[in-house]
């Protein structure tokens, strides 16, 4: 019934008008990012000639003075809705989500070095924020960007926003109702599977093997520990649900994925447990002078 959301950026002086606008284009909700590609790079090929259009690969920040003048270059990118967390207490239904729609994000992976993709403790994300001139829906499959937002993610944000989302499909497909097994077991492969890249263990080690030097980041390394201890206890909750729905003839596979994740546990036992000494200072220092006073007030009530 709703929609998929793409940005579609013009550049180059062939479109006229549309040179240099961004829009957000609604399309049907089984639309893939080719099909629109596809789309759109064969209508204005017909206008301007094939040769003559380019569709631009990334979502990176396009910079006009690089392209060929005599081109018309298209970039699209697939967006989502965005929704602060205030909103989320208010949309609670599928509807609620997909209605009123007027602003989304996309993210664009960065390292420092100009490259798109590098290791944990050097990986960047820029999250794109659009708000258009009109909600979804819309008498009209297309509306007009009217402001732009960029934050940028430091790796260990990006760590603790891909720890948060982990988290959320596992504690999803556990209470998910009717339960898919499916969906469990897949999700709880890719949390305590022994062969996953860049899984959670590695995450633990890259940030949380040290405390940092950067009194800056205590805040994130902390948040990044807790968000650890509710994954863990997320992942036991779906190996308890798994056992209740599974087979005998799954009994081993049950059995491979409790000793994987107890393996893991143990492994981030020491990392997560490790607090940050400053953090626990109390925050307000007693006056000896005010502390005096106090009690002769408190003998002044005894009396």
């Amino acid at each position: 019934m709703f929609g998929t959301y793409f940005r579609v950026g013009f550049y180059g002086s062939k479109f006229g008008d549309l040179d240099e606008q961004e829009f957000v284009y609604k399309e049907p909700a089984i639309t893939k990012l080719a099909e629109i590609s596809h789309r759109l790079e064969g209508f204005y090929g017909e206008r301007f000639g094939e040769d003559q259009v380019e569709v631009i690969k990334d979502s990176n920040p396009v910079d006009k003075c690089k392209l060929d003048p005599n081109k018309a270059f298209i970039q699209i990118t697939y967006v989502e809705p965005y929704f602060d967390t205030y909103e989320m207490k208010d949309r609670i239904t599928y509807f609620d989500k997909n209605y009123n729609l007027r602003r989304f994000v996309y993210c664009t992976p960065f390292t420092l070095d100009g490259r798109a993709h590098g290791d944990l403790h050097e990986q960047f994300k820029r999250k794109t924020i659009l708000t258009t001139s009109h909600a979804f829906p819309y008498i009209k499959t297309r509306i007009n960007i009217i402001h732009k937002e960029e934050i940028i993610s430091t790796p260990i944000e990006v760590a603790i926003e891909d720890m948060q989302k982990k988290t959320q499909e596992l504690a999803f497909a556990t209470h998910q109702d009717p339960a898919d097994a499916k969906m469990l077991q897949m999700v709880l492969q890719g949390s305590v599977g022994t062969t996953v890249n860049q899984g959670p263990l590695e995450v633990a080690q890259v940030f949380l093997s040290e405390i940092p030097s950067d009194p800056k980041l205590y805040r994130h390394h902390n948040k990044l520990r807790l968000c650890f201890k509710d994954f863990t206890k997320r992942c036991e909750d779906a190996l308890r649900k798994n056992k209740s729905l599974i087979g005998p003839d799954q009994k081993e596979y049950q059995r491979e994925l409790e000793r994987n994740y107890h393996r893991l546990k143990e492994a981030l036992q020491p990392l997560i447990n490790r607090k940050i000494p400053q953090l626990y200072k109390p925050v307000l220092q007693v006056n000896s002078h005010r502390d005096s006073f106090s009690r002769i007030s408190l003998r002044k009530f005894d009396i």
